[in-house]
């Protein structure tokens, strides 16, 4: 029907809809491929950065050899010697879902990484509740350790995959409760927006410094984003010390790789969110940006139709200075861990359940009555910057693909009648 309808031909609709697919498809593989490098090549980076930094706290060298001096190839023998080990599995285990879990906890590592934007244009999938569908898949990681302890048929591992049950569904409150500080500042869950409303100087633009209430909550999130990856000194689940390793205590090889492999992924991610929340996502905050957006235009449909290479150049530095910044973030949970003593799981739990889940409401509270008692007292709503107003109303002009940047409502009816 749609054919007569349209007065196509059967052949034509037929071409029309395989070029179409394969479009789609390509689209598909390629953004699949770049996430898919960054989840991949992360965790070998942070993997060796975390034995330089923990040789340089503790006034050691590190890796030195394998590589060249500064040992860059570590990480690749690692991965190589774990390949040829064997895959054992315990007698007592339940084979199937011993086998799986490891896949489920790689796998909501990774599936994150597709909603987060690293630069404007620059995500896999742009969705209006990226944020709540970000915390969503973080939180899922915990599904595959709890399958991993129960069948490994091992109490160490049972204990520790329990540990990690508690720990989570305890601490993931006070991180959505402070992640959801800045969408209330922003108006908006799409990380695409927070970020947009944050362009600017630093001082002026970044959530982190829109007030006092934002400004904590990012150490409050942050804290308890060490926790959600299992970090030290929230590493009860595979705490060395009482259970052997933990959850993962029967695993070998391969296997027991994807759980690292997610977890430096998952501090990556959470640091990614982190700087999209709070920390201007992909603008530098020195206003450099400013000057270089009329060079987005510039080599446009070169090579090809709809390609700008302005466009492109511009957005890879901001790539570069998104993955600075959560790069940075990492390496401040890398520091923290090899400073600071194991907490007591009672300990971990009282942390969250009498501090830091009250702490969190009353900043969820305060930044909500913070607009209105500077209104009331300044008549406006912030004590200096651009109003929210026209940051998203800019934002949203960027989201539909415009090119210039107007900065002021007047400027932007100009560019919406052009």
């Amino acid at each position: 029907m749609a054919m007569l309808a349209t007065g196509l031909t059967l052949e034509q609709f037929l071409t029309g809809f395989t070029g179409e697919f394969l479009g789609f498809t390509l689209a598909i593989l390629i953004h699949t491929l770049l996430v898919f490098h960054v989840f991949a090549v992360s965790p070998a980076f942070f993997i060796w950065l975390e034995r330089k930094v923990s040789g340089r706290i503790q006034d050691r060298l590190g890796p030195t050899r394998v590589g060249g001096k500064f040992g860059w190839l570590q990480s690749v023998a690692d991965g190589i010697k774990l390949i040829q080990k064997e895959d054992l599995a315990p007698a007592a285990a339940d084979k199937w879902l011993f086998r799986l879990a490891p896949y489920l906890a790689l796998v909501a590592s990774f599936t994150v990484f597709m909603v987060l934007p690293f630069s404007r244009g620059w995500a896999a999938v742009v969705i209006e509740s990226s944020v709540f569908l970000a915390l969503a898949i973080i939180s899922l990681e915990v599904l595959g350790i709890i399958l991993a302890g129960w069948s490994s048929g091992s109490k160490w591992a049972l204990f520790g995959s329990m540990r990690e049950a508690a720990q989570m569904v305890s601490y993931e409150i006070p991180l959505a409760l402070c992640a959801l500080i800045p969408v209330m500042v922003a108006g908006s869950l799409n990380f695409v927006t927070i970020a947009e409303v944050q362009a600017g100087f630093f001082l002026t633009n970044w959530l982190i410094f829109h007030d006092p209430f934002t400004f904590i909550a990012f150490f409050v999130y942050f804290t308890v984003a060490i926790a959600s990856v299992k970090r030290a000194p929230f590493d009860l689940a595979e705490a060395e010390s009482e259970l052997v390793a933990g959850f993962h205590t029967e695993y070998s090889g391969m296997r027991w790789s994807y759980f690292f492999l997610a977890e430096y992924a998952s501090m990556l991610a959470v640091s990614c969110v982190a700087v999209l929340l709070f920390l201007g996502g992909w603008w530098s905050g020195t206003g450099l940006e400013t000057l270089l957006e009329p060079l987005r235009s510039w080599g446009r449909d070169f090579p090809v139709q709809g390609f700008s290479l302005g466009n492109y150049v511009i957005n890879l530095f901001g790539a570069h200075v998104f993955l600075l910044k959560a790069g940075l973030l990492v390496t401040v949970q890398i520091w923290v861990r090899w400073t600071l003593p194991r907490l007591r799981i009672d300990q971990v739990m009282t942390t969250c359940l009498k501090y830091l889940i009250p702490i969190s409401c009353a900043l969820f509270l305060g930044a909500s009555l913070w607009p209105l008692t500077i209104t009331s007292l300044t008549g406006r709503p912030l004590l200096f910057g651009e109003p929210f107003g026209d940051r998203v109303l800019r934002a949203a002009a960027h989201q539909e693909g415009a090119i210039s940047t107007p900065t002021t409502p007047l400027a932007m009816e100009q560019e919406a009648g052009r």
